[in-house]
């Protein structure tokens, strides 16, 4: 009976480091990436949603859905020490693994596109280039027209004067 608890414990210690590598899961995606407030509300309530299915899960699987008061001092035990001692290591580490990661898409990515900006430059110039043509011809059809407008309401009251 002794061992069993015993070994209910160490598992729920499991359960709350668990729950602190998940919790630093979070920390280091906001760390990494820039999200507004929404989104982390949205990773806030996904964080607890998971966490609680994850304690009731192992509240039902290893202690066939008895809840016991010595269960959650386990948890906090567990998230304690790995909050202690493991998560300035781990987040530091995931932290510039993933800026190593986006340094090396990004490099992808501006190597991907630099034939793209060749392609833009070789078929969309000339494109561009009829365009603003084409609008400097009817800026100037229209000014033209304005003025003969113009002139001609200029004339025709000069005569009915």
């Amino acid at each position: 009976m002794v061992s069993n608890q015993f070994y209910l414990f160490l598992i729920f210690i499991t359960n709350g480091i668990l729950i602190g590598i998940f919790f630093d899961f979070f920390r280091i995606l906001r760390k990494s990436f820039q999200t507004s407030d929404t989104i982390t509300y949205i990773e806030d309530l996904l964080f607890w949603i998971l966490t609680g299915f994850s304690v009731l899960y192992y509240i039902f699987v290893f202690n066939d859905g008895e809840i016991r008061l010595f269960m959650f001092l386990a948890i906090a035990i567990g998230v304690s020490f790995y909050m202690l001692v493991f998560s300035k290591f781990f987040i530091r580490i995931n932290v510039h693994i993933i800026s190593f990661f986006k340094m090396i898409i990004i490099k992808i990515l501006e190597i991907i596109f630099i034939p793209l900006k060749f392609i833009k430059k070789l078929f969309f110039k000339p494109i561009s280039f009829i365009f603003i043509n084409i609008r400097k011809s009817f800026t100037n059809l229209y000014n033209n027209f304005y003025k003969f407008i113009k002139k001609y309401r200029h004339s025709e009251n000069n005569v009915k004067n």
